[in-house]
């Protein structure tokens, strides 16, 4: 399934961004609201995990397209 360029476009150019800004975001209101190391930790970790995620998702989706015959029909 993680195989098919329909799903890796869904989590290359939808999912995964959504969740960094969402993790971003809510990694600056953590800081902002007293909780800095805890902030931190989400805003340089996991915020970093969803988008190297998604630009993982955009590579193997850009393989899965050139290994496909008829990817462009």
């Amino acid at each position: 399934m993680l195989k098919k360029p329909e799903t890796l476009f869904v989590l290359g150019y939808m999912l995964l961004p959504l969740f960094a800004l969402l993790s971003a975001i809510i990694g600056l209101t953590m800081i902002l609201g007293g909780n800095k190391i805890v902030g931190i930790i989400v805003l340089v970790v996991v915020t970093q995990v969803f988008t190297f995620g998604a630009f993982y998702a955009l590579r193997a989706r850009k393989a899965a397209m050139l290994e496909e015959p008829d990817a462009g029909k």
